[in-house]
């Protein structure tokens, strides 16, 4: 397996952390669009999951 396949889902599980981070920012501070940041951040990290497991069942059904 090479290691280039898992370049798409690990920058867009990034995108999902940093979407976190900048969520609870603005739940600290009580700025506006906390809660919009945090449910993004969340399905972001989603979707780079599910992008992964099909990467990984591609890989192993094809044996």
């Amino acid at each position: 397996m090479k290691a280039k396949q898992f370049i798409l889902p690990l920058v867009i599980f990034i995108f999902g952390v940093i979407f976190n981070i900048l969520g609870a920012l603005f739940k600290i501070q009580h700025w506006p669009f906390a809660p919009e940041l945090l449910t993004l951040g969340v399905l972001i990290e989603v979707v780079s999951l599910v992008v992964l497991m099909v990467i990984l069942i591609k890989y192993f059904f094809k044996k």
